[in-house]
């Protein structure tokens, strides 16, 4: 039943959302240039390793060294806006048609994270990585790495069909309200070290 929501709900936006993707790709072509999709490799079902797809949001500005800089440096505010509004999530809508993903899940995360979860965080792979799930509704990324993992892997235990829809609705409300996007003082996410050095 999920998987066939997830269809239909997918299908669905793309169908309806055509015309607002096609804007942002151009406005993302206009503002940063190519390629206007980021695509990278993210752990889904199971950690299987399967391409993630957003809008891009960031530059790829480097330094003399030919370093990338950092997030704050490379988040222009074009970005900041499309990560306010979530328009950058709306490509993973295709993952979720292809069976990458869910419409409702955990987020998934970097393939390098895998080796430095507990075996009580990694069961957040228990099922299909999501566009939006129960950690983001509850606190999205003013959250701490630790109490995001309970957040997912509570959900893992406790899904059902009215679950999602209640996380759906709670995800538009938060959308629409543009909250907890940003951890205070930071552009993005701090990158998760493994709780032993929390």
């Amino acid at each position: 039943m999920k998987r066939v929501m997830d269809i239909v709900i997918s299908l669905c936006a793309l169908i309806a959302l055509m015309p607002v993707l096609l804007v942002v790709a151009l406005l993302v072509r206009i503002n940063l240039g190519g390629p206007v999709l980021f695509r990278q490799q993210r752990p889904g079902l199971k950690g299987k390793p399967f391409f993630m797809l957003k809008f891009r949001s960031m530059t790829d500005a480097r330094d003399e060294q030919g370093q990338l800089l950092s997030d704050e440096m490379r988040l222009p505010k074009f970005g900041q806006v499309l990560r306010s509004t979530s328009l950058d999530e709306l490509p993973g809508l295709l993952s979720v048609l292809k069976g990458d993903m869910s419409i409702v899940g955990p987020r998934p995360l970097l393939m390098e994270y895998l080796p430095l979860y507990s075996a009580e965080q990694a069961r957040r792979h228990d099922v299909r990585p999501g566009i939006t799930g129960w950690a983001q509704v509850n606190g999205r990324n003013t959250l701490s790495w630790e109490r995001k993992f309970e957040f997912d892997v509570w959900y893992v235990d406790n899904r059902s069909i009215w679950l999602d829809i209640r996380i759906m609705w709670l995800t538009f409300l938060k959308v629409i309200r543009r909250a907890d996007i940003n951890q205070q003082g930071q552009a993005t996410m701090e990158r998760f070290k493994g709780s032993q050095q929390a």
